[in-house]
């Protein structure tokens, strides 16, 4: 197989990955695209002694760790990120990579330390260091639209393991409008696929039209929302999830608080 395809092959996840360190879809994409044009300029940067998706990632990361996009701080790419800009500083990128990089993406710790070409030591290190910071971050109030009772209760007590408050959860697209435009949450965890056939998608384009707030999606389907086309949600977790998935993608969503966009994401309901 040549370097070519398998890049390809690891493209979806690493977009999904470079939004979430670099906090937002514009700033992450173009991380991803100075990592392919460096592959294509010399594929000796591709290392061929490591698997496919860790070569792909360490040379991804060894781009954002070296360079700034357009000459500007990593805060400055990220314009409209206000909650982003204040806690970026505390939030060492290092720490935040390996967070991601064992409980988003689901390296092993062996993996995730190739890809940062640092030891397995350190790398418990930085997540340890990530865990602390990311868990000092203030609760909010979450509204989760979910249609399947136990999902909808694994969800409810993994926000509030976090020290969230779960304000309510929605089985359908006109009751998740509702009970957001009333109780007015931090956060929305939501399913694409709701009870009476109506859309997650849907309900969420509704509710950025009146109120700006960030939205993790929860979803068995997410070929449906990682197409390439712009724009994707920032915050994707897939079903069947783990606890510490969640966790970790809540606390990426409240860390850059993606609520600041001049204009709302409009997701395609189809």
């Amino acid at each position: 197989m040549t370097v070519s395809e398998q890049v390809t092959a690891h493209l979806p996840c690493l977009r999904r990955f470079a939004r979430a360190v670099a906090g937002s879809q514009k700033s992450g994409d173009a991380y991803v695209v100075s990592t392919l044009e460096a592959i294509l300029a010399d594929p000796a940067v591709f290392p061929a002694d490591l698997p496919a998706r860790v070569a792909l990632y360490r040379t991804f990361l060894k781009i954002v760790n070296s360079i700034k996009l357009n000459g500007q701080s990593e805060v400055d790419v990220q314009p409209g990120l206000s909650a982003a800009n204040r806690n970026l500083g505390v939030l060492a990128p290092r720490a935040r990579q390996a967070f991601l990089l064992v409980a988003v993406e689901e390296f092993s710790p062996a993996d995730a330390a190739a890809a940062l070409d640092i030891t397995t030591g350190e790398l418990e290190r930085l997540v340890d260091e990530a865990g602390r910071e990311i868990a000092r971050q203030i609760a909010t109030d979450v509204v989760i639209i979910e249609d399947e009772p136990l999902i909808a209760l694994q969800l409810e007590v993994l926000v509030k393991d976090l020290g969230h408050r779960v304000l309510g959860i929605a089985r359908t697209q006109q009751s998740a409008v509702e009970m957001v435009k009333k109780a007015r949450p931090g956060l929305v965890l939501a399913d694409i696929r709701l009870a009476d056939g109506s859309s997650g998608l849907a309900a969420v384009n509704e509710i950025l039209t009146s109120l700006s707030v960030p939205v993790v999606f929860v979803t068995a389907y997410p070929e449906r929302l990682l197409t390439g086309t712009r724009p994707e949600p920032t915050f994707l977790i897939t079903k069947p999830f783990r606890p510490e998935n969640v966790k970790a993608v809540i606390s990426q969503a409240l860390f850059f608080d993606v609520r600041g966009r001049a204009e709302p994401p409009r997701l395609a309901t189809a």
